[in-house]
């Protein structure tokens, strides 16, 4: 009796370190993504000449974040949550050095490229709420994965109310003023791999699996912070091969099984997608409104309007992390998934029917914010508990692979929306998009309280 006390009070121990760690690591890591949402499409813009081309920053981002998403929970799996989330932070640095580039060699394509490298850092952020539930108690799953995306909200949010302090640090450097940002973020990067270098210590995937095969390691064991090799190869060589090989349509077959993943699949999905649609083109729209409006800002100027824009769009992502946690755990997921899909159509409906209004935009952009929170939450501790622990890992990487493809199909399509539909148009096709999921939701729901009915 006493010795499974002390192994749950270990293990309480491990946790509460590892949900601190991560949360650390994503206020520091979240300032790359921050930049690259705000600053990504007006550079896309104005390098390439094209309008229409606008969307293709944040697809880049969403598109490498979909390819990564699978390898860095096959690396995961094999080696654990801290080499896998590192690896991605030192990808987006190099990425954002790429952003520092950009504008000084005039290169669209460079463009391209760091947004890319920065998806992986976006990846990274996703896969690190799954790791605050590897070891958390099911009644607190909801709530330790929503303290770490909440955690992001400080980075994310001065992200892009650092875009005026870049561009005064990159016109003191003789940088370009849409380089300086991207000097913030490289810094926040850094600053993130090495928090979880330090701090990831022992791995939670590692612990999880410990527990689940015997006994678990203590913490002042060399074995519980970093396995021998011979260790790790055996851990690998006892994973499932799919697992191994990263299989997507494993991991979508895993989901197929069970409804209740399907709701949680759909749900994340969805809402990424209508939220990269409709904020990949608020910078773009801000600006031609600040044009529209005779009032002749300077550049600086309608660049900081614009971050202060997209950084009220992410603490609505992020700040309201742990009280829709809680209310996910206390009212059940498909509830907080259907209110989700309102929130989402309340947010598209204010900045649409008011999209020649800034400040309707802006608060249209901030629900919007919150509606994708509330989702992504409820959705992702869904799909967590309704598949098998050996699957787990892997639909993780599938969730987060899906989401990034609808995200780049969102920038890519929102892009010709915008040019050919406007912004109201977007907004629309959104709403659309949140409809569906709402149905669907409602029917699952309902579908899933008639079985237990009868069970």
């Amino acid at each position: 009796m006493n010795a499974a006390l002390d192994v749950q009070a270990r293990l309480g121990r491990i946790q509460r370190r590892t949900v601190l760690t991560l949360a650390l690591a994503q206020l520091f890591s979240g300032v790359g993504n921050g930049a690259a949402l705000a600053i990504g499409s007006l550079l896309a813009v104005e390098l390439s000449g094209n309008e229409e081309l606008a969307g293709t920053s944040t697809m880049a981002l969403s598109l490498a974040g979909a390819l990564v998403a699978l390898p860095l929970a096959g690396l995961a799996a094999r080696r654990g949550r801290r080499q896998a989330l590192i690896s991605g932070l030192l990808l987006a640095m190099l990425g954002a050095a790429l952003m520092v580039l950009a504008p000084i060699l005039r290169s669209y394509l460079l463009v391209l490229a760091g947004s890319a490298l920065l998806g992986v850092g976006a990846a990274v952020n996703l896969q690190a709420r799954f790791a605050a539930v590897d070891l958390a108690r099911p009644e607190h799953r909801g709530r330790d994965l929503s303290f770490v995306v909440w955690s992001i909200t400080i980075g994310a949010v001065a992200g892009p109310n650092l875009i005026k302090p870049g561009a005064e640090l990159a016109l003191a450097l003789s940088l370009p003023e849409t380089s300086g940002p991207f000097l913030f973020s490289m810094a926040g990067l850094a600053i993130g791999a090495v928090l979880l270098f330090v701090g990831l210590r022992p791995d939670p995937l590692l612990v999880a699996r410990s527990v689940a095969a015997g006994p678990v390691p203590s913490p002042a064991s060399p074995a519980a912070h970093s396995p021998a090799p011979a260790t790790a190869a055996a851990a690998d060589s006892a994973l499932p091969r799919r697992l191994r090989g990263g299989s997507l349509g494993a991991g979508l077959a895993a989901v197929g099984r069970s409804p209740m993943a399907q709701l949680g699949l759909v749900t994340v999905v969805g809402a990424h997608l209508v939220m990269v649609a409709v904020m990949s083109m608020t910078p773009v729209h801000l600006q031609a409104l600040d044009h529209a409006s005779g009032l002749h800002h300077s550049e600086a100027d309608t660049l900081a309007f614009i971050g202060f824009t997209i950084s009220l769009h992410i603490a609505g992502m992020y700040a309201l992390s742990p009280v829709i946690g809680l209310l996910t755990d206390r009212l059940g997921r498909p509830r907080m998934i259907m209110a989700a899909q309102l929130v989402l159509l309340a947010a598209v409906g204010l900045a649409g029917i008011g999209h020649g209004d800034q400040l309707w935009v802006g608060v249209g952009l901030a629900v919007l914010g919150v509606g994708w929170s509330a989702a992504t939450i409820a959705g992702s501790t869904l799909l967590t508990e309704s598949v098998s622990d050996e699957d787990r890992v892997l639909v993780q990487g599938v969730s987060d692979t899906c989401m990034g493809a609808a995200g780049a199909l969102g920038a890519a399509l929102s892009g010709v929306a915008l040019a050919f539909f406007g912004f109201a148009g977007l907004n629309l096709a959104a709403a659309l998009a949140a409809g569906v999921v709402l149905v669907f939701a409602v029917v699952e729901a309902a579908r899933n309280r008639g079985s237990q009915r009868k069970t």
